[in-house]
């Protein structure tokens, strides 16, 4: 059977050749019959332009190959001519032609509008698919022939050592001229025959076919006499495989991209093959740089990017698999390899060529589009051959961060070669234009690599094969992981400014990548290496190195200001810049100071930012303010005491607090002013927010700390503390309100709404039930009046009506209806618990009973209040304390109707009604008298504020 297989694998390869020859000789035919029609082109130039005409009406290309460079075109691409007969078949046969062309061309002029329509033809004409026959006999029969040679070949080779019959050298032997034979097989084939086939079968190459197969041949042999028969030696065998892999690398230049591929393949499984008592990395990696850059080399001269992008990956997996396999594992050879893979990419394949193709205009010498047009950030994220250098860069990513990786052993931790491998990374992705991906996966195994150094320092332990039971340290020391945080970020911002000094004109999108590159990750080493590894009292190191590239970031930014790039093209990139130079500045603040006095100074960063738009009109610089109070906002989350619960002073007031919170308030209110004519209206209004927030939060912190003994806690306030903040609202919605009025701003009008919503809501939950006396049991106090009820009701009440008639006419209607609603719900609460402690005394609770005459002077209360109520929003002109009025008159009926009847017993039941009687009698002599006569009288509309003049939303 072996003998069978074997000869029908040399019948395929004969038959391959004599198709070749026929091919070749049909060829040979067909170009003989074009020099012909060239001829008769030729003779035809020389003739009258009647027959120009004519034959220009039976021949549509006669009109396009009536000049010499025609002629030419002809002569290099000979389908030219086929092409357009099926364009004219398509659509129905050439066209006549037209008058203009028989004008030109009895006057002797060139005609072209025929070579124009022919062409519109050629390039319209559809390629006609490809038949069932033709992929079974020029494409799938070429396949199979080259895999049935493949198999002949290693099947000899395996009947060379079942059967016997020759010595298993001469078997080896005739192997191996029998591979030789094909790949000569294959040359004579490429030489002769095949550069006349078709481009449509490029991909079925015959010479490549046989090549390949006698390649396989010869891997099989060199194998065979290592592994099978030890023949040869390791070194030996491992030279003859890396010879013929190579060997099938550099035929792959003659015979296309698979056969790159199967010495590409051959190259990786070389090592795997030949084993040895003592490997060693130095001869494994070597071995596989050099086939990785004769990969690369044939890649870049035919322009390949499947290829280079394999073999970027078995370079990663062989690296992998040696890191997870050897302990302890040597680092260098592996980093080594590394660096050539990223040197190769930046220098030999793409390199600097795919700079050019970046650099070709999207449009032709008359204006015409000759390719659909990409925005800048479509060409800088979506570059050329962008698969090799993704693949480059993940795999140095994977490789680096396997290094150090607590699950890997080497024989010292690897934080030199890890940082040469990020910054070979990061450097290919700032001088090449076309390298955005590895600049992006530099940054990340920067950050990820610094974290995984900063957790495992003085952590990481694992046991030394050289002294058996013996458990030695190898983590990281601080110091180290500090040192390397800050190695990094120094390359990262020198490698940006480099990139945007390369490419912040031709490719602004990758200037403003790196500048946020530059601006994120100093900011993450330095701050992960603080935190983990630092001194959070005081750090000098950090803090220096902090201020250091913070300043350096800055003046990257006016380096930017003074460069002639557009604004609209740096306003970003500089504003990464200048964020990234607070960011280091807040760690160096934290580095440096503790307590109130880091909140204080980092308020001052952001005002000296905001100082700063006097000298430069950097957009970027209002937005540092409301970045360092989002800082000081997260250490009042927190810390809200500033200064420690144990250090923080009882002094009502003038404590820490003041300090901690007022002075960030202060310093906002002061920027807010700053900025009012600043033109970006987005960062105006969220100061003022910032603002007023901090003001209000000022008060309230400094009331709790007041309020409970110079304790701050979870507990649930008092009444009288949530009056306070009650009171606080009222007042901060009323100066808001002003404060729009002065200077109108969206802030301001619904900032005050807002807060006062936010307030009557606290009324519900806090006031009238969660606070309540009467369901707290909450003791009022001594002395009447001037107790828990004036604070907790009474005062609110009269602030939320003071509230409400403020805002008439500045603020909407339902608004404004809602505070009276609010402030009379309040006075009502007031009057009534007033009445209850009259009755009851200080202690209110609602287990005690009502008593017969509690009962009815709740009647009498409620009937003087809805009076008063009525008489004020007669006086004000007040529709909605007039309906408040009303509510509580029928509030007060039913009371009587259906409470004091069944209460009250005699001469109480009788003075009830009959007091109720006389105040229904009186509101209504009091209608009929006093509003009648303004019946006649049109009442003054309330004006909604946002239809009042002059009031912007």
């Amino acid at each position: 059977m072996i003998e069978v297989i074997a000869f029908v694998a040399f019948a395929i390869a004969l038959a391959a050749f004599l198709n070749g020859r026929k091919t070749a000789e049909r060829l040979e035919i067909e170009v003989a019959a074009l020099k012909e029609e060239l001829k008769r082109i030729e003779a035809l130039r020389s003739g009258s332009p009647a027959a120009v005409i004519a034959e220009e009406a039976a021949d549509p290309i006669a009109a396009v190959e009536n000049t010499p460079q025609t002629v030419k075109t002809v002569e290099a691409e000979p389908r030219h001519r086929a092409d357009i007969k099926k364009g004219d078949a398509i659509f129905g046969g050439p066209p006549p032609p037209s008058q203009d062309a028989v004008e030109k061309a009895s006057r002797g002029e060139p005609v072209a509008a025929r070579a124009a329509s022919v062409t519109a033809i050629d390039a319209v004409a559809p390629r006609p698919k490809e038949s069932l026959e033709s992929r079974l006999g020029a494409r799938w029969a070429v396949w199979v022939g080259g895999v049935a040679l493949a198999f002949g070949g290693i099947f000899m080779v395996k009947y060379s050592i079942d059967a016997g019959l020759l010595s298993p050298a001469v078997r080896l032997f005739m192997a191996a001229v029998f591979g030789l034979v094909l790949i000569g097989i294959g040359e004579f084939v490429r030489r002769r025959a095949m550069p006349l086939v078709a481009d449509a079968f490029q991909n079925a190459m015959i010479p490549g076919i046989l090549t390949a197969a006698g390649a396989v041949t010869l891997f099989g042999v060199c194998y065979a006499a290592h592994g099978v028969y030890g023949f040869i030696g390791p070194v030996t065998a491992f030279a003859l495989l890396a010879l013929v892999s190579l060997g099938t690398v550099g035929l792959s230049l003659l015979h296309g991209q698979a056969l790159a591929g199967l010495g590409l393949l051959a190259s990786l499984l070389t090592p795997a093959l030949v084993s040895s008592q003592s490997p060693s990395p130095w001869s494994l990696f070597g071995f596989l740089g050099i086939a990785w850059i004769a990969t690369l080399l044939a890649a870049r001269i035919r322009r390949w990017t499947v290829v280079p992008s394999i073999a970027n990956i078995g370079l990663c997996l062989w690296a992998l698999a040696y890191i997870a396999s050897s302990t302890p594992f040597e680092t260098l050879p592996v980093t080594l390899v590394m660096l050539v893979m990223i040197a190769g990419v930046a220098l030999v394949w793409p390199g600097r060529s795919v700079d050019d193709i970046a650099a070709v205009p999207q449009e032709t010498a008359d204006g015409q589009p000759v390719a659909a047009p990409r925005t800048p950030w479509q060409r800088v994220m979506a570059p050329p051959f962008a698969a090799i250098t993704v693949t480059a860069s993940v795999s140095a990513l994977l490789t680096a961060l396997a290094m150090i990786s607590p699950l890997a052993t080497a024989s010292g931790y690897p934080v030199t070669e890890f940082g040469l491998i990020v910054a070979a990374l990061a450097a290919l992705g700032a001088l090449r234009a076309y390298a955005v991906y590895p600049a992006l996966l530099a940054a990340f195994a920067a950050v990820v690599g610094v974290w995984s150094m900063t957790a495992l320092s003085g952590l990481l332990t694992f046991i030394d094969p050289a002294i058996p039971g013996h458990i030695a340290t190898l983590a990281v020391s601080g110091q180290t992981a500090m040192l390397t945080s800050m190695a990094l970020s120094v390359v990262f911002i020198a490698l940006g400014a480099v990139a945007n000094h390369l490419h912040r004109t031709g490719q602004p999108p990758l200037a403003t990548i790196w500048a946020a590159i530059m601006a994120i990750v100093p900011f993450a080493l330095t701050g992960m290496s603080f935190l983990m590894t630092g001194n959070l009292t005081f750090d000098l190191p950090h803090g220096l190195f902090a201020i250091a590239a913070g300043l350096v970031l800055l003046g990257l930014a006016e380096w930017f200001s003074r460069s002639n790039v557009s604004i609209e093209k740096r306003d970003l990139p500089q504003a990464f810049l200048v964020a990234g130079s607070l960011g280091l500045f807040v760690i160096a603040l934290h580095a440096l100071t503790d307590g109130v006095a880091t909140t204080i100074l980092i308020a001052l960063l952001g005002a000296a930012y905001v100082a700063a738009t006097r000298l430069r009109p950097w957009v970027a610089l209002p937005w540092m303010m409301v970045g360092a109070a989002i800082v000081v906002l997260a250490r009042i989350a927190w810390e809200p005491t500033i200064v420690g619960p144990q250090n923080l002073a009882t002094t009502p007031v003038f404590n820490a607090l003041l300090a901690g919170y007022g002075i960030p308030a202060l310093l906002l209110v002061l920027s807010a002013f700053e900025l009012r004519r600043w033109p970006d209206l987005r960062v105006r209004n969220l100061l003022q927010a910032l603002a007023s927030l901090f003001a209000l939060l000022t008060v309230a912190i400094l009331v709790r700390h007041a309020m409970n003994g110079g304790v701050l806690d979870s507990a649930v306030p008092t009444l009288g503390e949530q009056a306070i903040y009650t009171l606080l609202a009222i007042g901060a919605s009323s100066i808001m309100m002003t404060l729009d009025r002065k200077s109108p701003s969206p802030v301001f009008r619904y900032g005050s709404m807002v807060i006062g919503v936010l307030s009557m809501l606290s009324i519900l939950s806090a006031h009238l039930f969660g606070l309540n006396p009467y369901f707290s049991g909450e003791l009022l106090g001594s002395v009447p009046f001037f107790d828990l009820l004036l604070i907790g009701y009474l005062l609110p009440g009269l602030g939320y009506a003071g509230l409400a008639w403020y805002a008439r006419g500045k603020r909407p209607v339902p608004y404004v209806t809602a505070l009276a609603i609010a402030g009379a719900v309040l006075v009502f609460v007031w009057a009534t618990l007033s009445v209850r402690r009259f009755w009851q005394g200080q202690n209110i609770a609602d287990w005690k009973g009502f008593l017969q005459g509690e009962t009815y002077t709740y009647s009498v209360v409620w009937l003087l209040l809805g009076v008063l109520l009525l008489v004020l929003g007669s006086r004000f002109n007040a529709k909605s304390i007039r309906i408040t009025s009303a509510v509580l008159v029928f509030v007060a009926v039913l009371k009587v109707f259906l409470i004091d009847m069944a209460n009250l017993e005699g001469f109480l039941r009788a003075l009830s009604f009959i007091g109720l009687g006389g105040v229904l009698i009186g509101i209504g002599l009091f209608y009929q008298k006093v509003l009648s006569g303004k019946a006649g009288a049109e009442p003054a509309p309330q004006v909604d504020a946002e239809a009042e003049p002059g009031q912007t939303a």
